[in-house]
C-alpha cells in the first residue's frame, strides 16, 4: 500500500471511495445505473461517428467538430466510469499511484478538450449564421480539421504541467480518494504538508482553460441571437431560438457547476458536502456526453433523414415505396 520515503509515507496505491455516505445495499443499483449510463453514452456517440464515416454528404465542417466532440465524450466516459462501476460491483476501487495520476491527467485533458471543442463549435455556428456568404471561404473542411487537431494537441498542455507537479509531491496516508475518480480536487488533500500553492496553480489553470472559451462562447451566442432577430421570421426564428436555448442549457451545465466545485475552498460560505460535490461533478461530467448526440446531432434534419433511410433500407422499404404507402393511407 505504501512505503516510507524520508519523513513522509509514499503512497503506492489509491482507493476510489465514491459516495462516502452510500450504504452497501445500494452498491449494485448504483453500479447498474453507471453501467447503463456508460453504454448509452458510448453507443449514442459511436452512432454519430458511424453515420459521419459512412455518409459522404456529412463531410462538412459542422459535422467534423461534432464527431470530434463525440470522440472526446467517449474518451472521457471510458476513462472515468469503468473503475467507478468496478468499485460498486466488485468493491474493486484500487488504483496504482501512476495509474491514478494517468486518470487524473486524462480527466482534466478531456475536460479541457471539450471546452476547446465547444469554443470551435460556437465559432463555426457564429460564422455560418452571421456571415453566411463568406462562410464557405472562412470555414472549409481543411480549416476545421486543422482546428480540431490543434484542440486535441493543446488540451494536453495544462493538465500535463499539473500532472508533472503531482508526480513530485509526497503523499501521506490515508490513501482513499473521496471522489468518483482521481482528479486535482481529490488528490490535493492527500498531499503531505501545505498543498495550497499547487492547488492555486491548478485552480488558475482550470479557470483559464474553462472560462476564457466560455466567455467567447457567450459572446458568439449573443451575436448569433442578434443576427437571428435581424434576419429570421416566424417559425424559422422560433426553431433557431429553440436549438440555441437547448445548446445553451447543455453548455451551462458543463461550465457553471464546475465553478462552484472548484471555488469551494476560496469561499468560506460556500459549503458542499462530499456527496454533493461528487454528485455535482458527475452531473457536469457525464450528463453532457450522454445528451450531446441528441442535442447536436439527432435533432439535425440531415442526420435524421439519413437514419430514417437506413431504417427503411433494413426493413426492405425504399423511400419511394414508403411515400406511396403513406399516400394510400392518407387517401383512406
Amino acid at each position: 500500500m505504501s512505503q516510507v520515503d524520508g519523513n513522509y509515507t509514499r503512497v503506492s496505491e489509491f482507493f476510489i471511495v465514491g459516495f462516502p455516505s452510500l450504504q452497501p445495499q445500494y452498491f449494485h443499483i448504483v453500479a447498474w445505473f453507471f453501467f447503463f449510463l456508460y453504454v448509452t453514452t458510448v453507443v449514442g456517440n459511436l452512432l454519430l461517428v458511424l453515420v459521419f464515416a459512412l455518409e459522404q454528404s456529412l463531410q462538412k465542417p459542422m459535422y467534423i467538430v461534432m464527431v470530434s466532440l463525440a470522440l472526446s465524450d467517449i474518451g472521457f466516459t471510458t476513462v472515468a466510469l469503468p473503475k467507478l462501476i468496478a468499485r460498486y460491483w466488485w468493491n474493486d476501487g484500487n488504483l496504482g499511484f501512476h495509474t491514478c495520476l494517468f486518470q487524473k491527467h486524462m480527466i482534466h485533458y478531456f475536460g479541457s478538450l471539450n471546452s476547446l471543442i465547444l469554443l470551435t463549435m460556437a465559432l463555426d455556428r457564429y460564422l455560418a449564421i452571421c456571415f453566411p456568404l463568406r462562410y464557405p471561404v472562412l470555414m472549409s473542411n481543411q480549416t476545421m480539421t486543422g482546428l480540431t487537431i490543434f484542440c486535441w494537441l493543446v488540451a494536453h498542455v495544462f493538465p500535463g504541467i499539473s500532472t508533472f507537479i503531482f508526480t513530485m509531491l509526497p503523499f501521506c496516508r490515508p490513501n482513499q480518494i473521496i471522489h468518483a475518480f482521481c482528479d486535482t480536487m481529490s488528490l490535493t488533500p492527500l498531499v503531505c504538508g501545505d498543498a495550497s500553492p499547487q492547488f492555486s496553480i491548478a485552480y488558475s489553470v482550470a479557470m483559464f482553460i474553462l472560462y476564457v472559451p466560455f466567455t467567447f462562447i457567450i459572446l458568439s451566442y449573443i451575436c448569433i441571437i442578434i443576427s437571428i432577430l435581424r434576419m429570421a421570421r416566424g417559425q424559422g426564428r422560433m426553431k433557431t431560438f429553440s436549438t440555441c436555448a437547448t445548446q445553451g442549457c447543455i453548455i451551462s451545465i458543463y461550465y457553471i457547476p464546475r465553478f462552484f466545485v472548484y471555488s469551494t475552498p476560496y469561499f468560506p460560505n460556500l459549503i458542499m458536502t462530499a456527496d454533493l460535490r461528487i454528485a455535482t461533478s458527475l452531473l457536469y461530467s457525464l450528463f453532457p456526453p450522454l445528451i450531446n448526440p441528441f442535442i447536436y446531432c439527432l435533432r439535425t434534419n440531415e442526420i435524421k433523414k439519413i437514419i430514417k433511410r437506413w431504417v427503411q433500407k433494413q426493413a426492405g422499404v425504399t423511400p419511394v415505396e414508403h411515400g406511396r404507402v403513406a399516400a394510400v393511407m392518407m387517401s383512406h
